[in-house]
């Protein structure tokens, strides 16, 4: 409870802070003459909290007359000291460019945070207020929210004198959270200080992240400008730091983004995950086969990077999109980490997790992982802690929201690691490593509620996996086909989409039809029967949905997205039935797990194979559900063939008339 409090007190001075730093943004966006950038206003801000921030550890008199004018003076004068003790961060030509009103403004407005027990780093909060949500999304950079910063350091728990780098460092989230914690750990800063280094590619972000480090310590930090693929700083010469097998800890959030350009091909070189990697089936493996890729996203670089910094034993801390640990073309990427060390627990976040307002932030979908860098072993006998988070403190407008599942998860990491017995659910369970499947590290694939409701039904109901109906031919699954948006509209036939499936039938007026034309060049491809089965492959809430060919639809044309799941022996399984198991909530819930994003739209895909029925063993129950179905659909479609009917009999008396 004590660590939920904190959380949740965090989240509260962070929705604070934010609101405090949009007043003086939008104060000075009327008043700051000869800048009206955001950058120029947030550098302005930072010497402002610089000087605030003296002033009170310092303890210095300040006497404002409430013109502003002698708080000027004062800050002016402050700020001179500041460049003399941080000539790092602030160059001896820079000055406040604010006139008295504004700094008195700001000066106000900073009162509102305790400056003496900064529960939290501002910085990141001002960053978000002042960049502009374009500009941090054109470079890839979503910063990590807080609290999942503190979970992740809190999970590979920093030790006093480990060496922490972050090299994607960003506005140094990660690196003053360390300190932050080390500090509460009664760490000397100094020691802290020594031991913490940064890349950032982005020079403004380099400087900011500096600064963040230079708020808590007054000293000068060791982050770096530089390109951390390529080990160069911005001058295109080796950083001075240094690189393989020499830190303790990894944290980092890099950039992702498949149309990011990650480094140049000179660079791609050097990594092993920048070649093309193939599965050798005889092997049971990925191997590398000596061709460069075309074009690798950065966070793929990053996996490697990062690994190759650690020392053995080292943890690496590490936010993913999901689809790198989860997608069929990235499956060698996780194999790879896998030859390097041991997964030690993914958390899955909400698709809120990026999300800082309407339009600000990213809805993809991204995991914590924690990895261990070690010599390969057996996997029998390891474990993976896994939790998926339904919220995180905020929705998808950015707004603060009491639930918060990330403390919950901390604690039952706790547990785990405490080798304490753990009440297992989707917050926090263990996976033995030789049941993950095909490299599949999502912890929603591996949902414990729904495996807990198959266990207990197992005395009734036959337990079986769709794939083994369709590898024994007792069903057999196809896709659809595109025909092109020039034949929309060209005749009436339907042509059949996701959203024309609804309540296991098709809609009554698709909204697209084709001519006879385009029906003729699908018609026997596609085959679609009677009985046939149509469920949504691809979208985002329809997946799933179901519906089942009528004698009155066969005359369709069914799209890409969609399956046509046929039953091949009704002996084993009626199509009535495997409708009704189909739409059952337990495989719903699968389908929910399986699902992940497939370039912009989320896919089952081949997933579907991996869908678990439960099929009622009695006879009797069976024939009941097929009857009760049979006779449900027979209805509805009668229902919808008279309405359909008196729509064509209306229009035949209009043009009678």
């Amino acid at each position: 409870m004590k660590r939920n409090a904190e959380y949740q007190t965090s989240l509260f001075i962070e929705q604070t802070q934010k609101e405090i730093f949009r007043q003086i943004r939008n104060y000075l966006a009327g008043r700051f003459i000869g800048a009206t950038r955001d950058r120029a206003l947030l550098e302005e801000v930072v010497k402002c909290f610089f000087c605030k921030h003296y002033i009170n550890t310092q303890q210095i008199n300040v006497k404002n007359g409430g013109d502003g004018i002698n708080l000027s003076k004062k800050y002016r004068e402050v700020f001179g000291e500041l460049k003399t003790k941080l000539p790092y961060i602030f160059d001896k030509t820079e000055e406040i460019q604010l006139d008295p009103a504004s700094i008195l403004f700001v000066d106000t407005e900073l009162s509102k945070i305790d400056f003496k027990s900064l529960k939290r780093d501002p910085f990141g909060d001002l960053y978000e207020v002042f960049v502009s949500t374009g500009v941090r999304e054109e470079e890839g950079q979503f910063f990590t929210p807080q609290n999942g910063i503190e979970l992740l350091i809190s999970m590979v728990k920093p030790m006093p004198g480990e060496k922490i780098i972050d090299p994607a460092a960003g506005a140094g989230g990660f690196l003053s959270s360390c300190v932050q914690y080390l500090l509460k750990k009664n760490v000397p800063i100094k020691e802290i200080i020594e031991n913490i280094y940064g890349v950032e590619k982005d020079s403004y972000l380099a400087k900011l992240a500096a600064t963040r480090i230079a708020l808590l310590s007054l000293s000068e930090s060791q982050i770096f400008c530089g390109d951390s693929l390529a080990w160069i700083n911005e001058k295109d010469k080796p950083l001075e730091l240094e690189s393989d097998q020499f830190y303790d800890i990894v944290l980092t959030n890099p950039p992702f983004g498949k149309n990011i350009v990650a480094t140049s091909k000179e660079v791609q070189k050097t990594f092993d995950l920048g070649y093309d990697w193939k599965f050798d089936s005889t092997k049971n493996t990925f191997t590398k086969n000596g061709k460069l890729q075309s074009s690798v996203p950065p966070q793929v670089l990053f996996v490697e990077k990062c690994i190759n910094l650690l020392k053995e034993g080292g943890r690496l801390g590490m936010v993913v999109p999901e689809s790198l640990i989860t997608s069929k073309s990235y499956s060698y990427v996780v194999e790879f980490m896998r030859s390097k060390g041991q997964f030690e627990a993914i958390i899955g976040m909400p698709e809120d997790f990026f999300k800082t307002s309407g339009k600000g932030g990213t809805h993809t979908k991204a995991c914590l992982i924690m990895f261990t860098k070690s010599q390969p072993k057996q996997d029998n006998g390891k474990m993976l802690f896994m939790a998926e988070a339904k919220w995180c403190g905020h929705d998808s407008r950015g707004k603060f929201i009491a639930q918060d599942d990330l403390p919950i998860i901390m604690e039952n990491f706790k547990e785990y690691v405490g080798r304490k017995k753990l009440e297992q659910s989707k917050l926090g369970y263990i996976l033995p490593y030789e049941e993950i499947e095909k490299n599949i590290l999502s912890p929603r694939y591996y949902n414990p509620d729904v495996k807990f409701f198959l266990e207990s039904i197992k005395d009734t109901h036959e337990i079986i996996r769709l794939g083994d109906l369709v590898d024994k031919k007792i069903i057999e699954i196809k896709t659809g086909n595109e025909v092109g948006k020039i034949a929309y509209g060209a005749g009436e036939v339907p042509f059949v989409r996701t959203s024309d499936i609804s309540n296991w039938e098709i809609k009554l007026d698709p909204k697209q039809g084709i001519s006879e034309e385009t029906y003729k060049l699908f018609a026997k491809k596609q085959d679609v029967r009677e009985s046939d089965i149509l469920m949504v492959k691809d979208g985002t809430y329809l997946i799933g949905t179901c519906a089942i060919i009528s004698k009155y639809d066969t005359k369709i044309v069914y799209q890409s997205h969609i399956y046509k799941i046929r039953v091949l022996d009704p002996k084993v399984i009626s199509p009535y039935l495997l409708l009704a198991v189909l739409s059952a909530d337990p495989v719903q819930q699968q389908i929910k797990s399986k699902r992940f994003t497939q370039d912009i739209i989320d896919s089952l895909g081949s997933r579907i194979n991996d869908l678990i029925l439960p099929i009622p063993k009695n006879k009797i129950i069976r024939k009941r559900i097929e009857d009760n179905i049979e006779k449900v659909i027979e209805d509805r479609i009668e229902a919808r063939e008279l309405a359909r009917q008196a729509c064509l009999d209306v229009a035949s008396i209009l043009i009678d008339s």
